[in-house]
């Protein structure tokens, strides 16, 4: 098959009407679809599957489980997402190892394709939830506690699924028996478009934030509420998401959004008591971000102050900057014919466990330059010469030493 075959394979699973492109989120009907195709796929090219305690998925080429060759991405969507974030890197996987049998050739040690729980973090809050409680990043305990939208906590619906509970948390075994691991996915954004170019590896990912700011106001009637005598969030709020905007453009290179708002009791006729919104924020260096976020809360503070309201702020993740491994970066690209490096502001798995083994990605040209959206792309040609290029590096090494 071809990698365009393999999405054609996905494409109706998750697909969201109302927002356009796809809605796939941890666990639920969507992402429970998703796995038991990772399953028959795997089973379709002789691998073993097996779910870790924290929700992770892995398809082994071979008996050993030491010394493994790892590749793979996620399954899961921002709400809204588009076909290629995540759902590339595990398909270019099968597709790299089903190249490879079809040689015939054979790995000298394991080679495992994996999709990691809740990369985006768009059901419970924490981006690289699986990835994260596989290391150890998170304690276990906070990460039943916390709730979607629905208010439906991880531990209900880590049971509703069937998954053990008490098997959430560091996995140091698994963690040890990966040597190396390389991520492709698609670009999310436009420079090896500008370049001309259709695959390129990674040097870095920004540093990267989210906290939850709660504004809180006083309700009230919107018909017998004088202008001057309101306490409403939303103006706050208002006020709050163009600072973020604000203090962003006075730093080269900073990024800062407001992309979630809820508002509570959300009605038409309703001065609003509260509003929740969520602040990323993304840069060149943890200082930086941080400088950036002081900076924008205190100029959030004043403008909330103003409208006779009161802030709350809570950091709900923060992920450092990542340099990834340069031995295993340059050996990839020279496998690839010499690819140029390039940095990324999106987050990844392969940025989590870059702290603890050899990790680098791949990354396929995005002619849109969109991601987290339904316009993001990519050219078919592009995606099978990104699941050869895999299959070139797992044949590289997968055969000799990492180092």
């Amino acid at each position: 098959m071809s990698v365009s075959e393999r999405l054609a394979a996905i494409a109706a699973i998750g697909r969201d009407d109302a927002r356009g492109g796809y809605s796939r989120h941890l666990l639920e009907p969507a992402d429970l679809r998703l796995r038991e195709w990772f399953r028959s796929t795997a089973q379709d090219l002789g691998l073993s599957v097996e779910v870790d305690g924290n929700g992770n998925l892995w398809a082994w080429w071979g008996e050993d489980r030491t010394g493994a060759v790892a590749t793979g991405s996620h399954l899961d969507s921002v709400p809204g997402g588009g076909a290629y974030d995540g759902p590339l890197g595990v398909v270019s996987a099968f597709e790299a190892v089903a190249i490879l049998r079809a040689e015939g050739w054979s790995p000298a040690r394991p080679v495992v394709v994996c999709a990691f729980a809740e990369e985006e973090g768009s059901r419970f809050g924490m981006p690289c939830l699986g990835s994260r409680l596989m290391v150890g990043e998170i304690e276990p305990a906070e990460a039943l506690r916390r709730a979607d939208r629905d208010g439906t906590t991880l531990e209900q619906a880590w049971r509703e699924a069937g998954l053990a509970v008490s098997s959430l948390g560091p996995d140091a075994g698994r963690l040890a028996a990966l040597d190396v691991f390389v991520e492709l996915h698609v670009e999310q954004g436009r420079d090896l478009e500008d370049r001309g170019l259709p695959l390129a590896v990674s040097s870095s990912i920004l540093a990267h934030g989210r906290w939850r700011l709660s504004v809180h106001g006083e309700g009230n009637h919107a018909g017998s509420t004088p202008m001057a005598g309101r306490r409403d969030p939303v103006v706050a709020a208002a006020a709050a998401i163009l600072a973020v905007r604000q203090v962003a453009l006075e730093r080269p290179a900073a990024r800062g959004t407001v992309g979630r708002v809820s508002v509570t009791p959300n009605g038409t006729n309703v001065i609003a008591s509260r509003v929740d919104a969520w602040l990323d924020i993304r840069g060149g260096s943890d200082a930086q971000v941080r400088e950036q976020l002081d900076v924008t809360l205190e100029l959030i503070r004043a403008r909330v102050a103003d409208e006779g309201c009161r802030l709350e702020v809570e950091e709900e993740s923060f992920s450092s900057l990542v340099a990834f491994d340069e031995p295993l970066t340059r050996r990839v690209a020279s496998t690839l014919g010499d690819l140029p490096a390039i940095p990324t502001g999106a987050g990844h798995d392969a940025g989590v466990l870059s702290a603890y083994l050899p990790c680098a990605m791949i990354f396929v040209r995005n002619p849109t330059g969109v991601s987290h959206a339904p316009e993001e792309a990519a050219r078919d040609e592009d995606c099978e010469a990104g699941a050869r290029a895999l299959a070139a590096v797992l044949r590289e090494l997968a055969g000799t030493p990492v180092r």
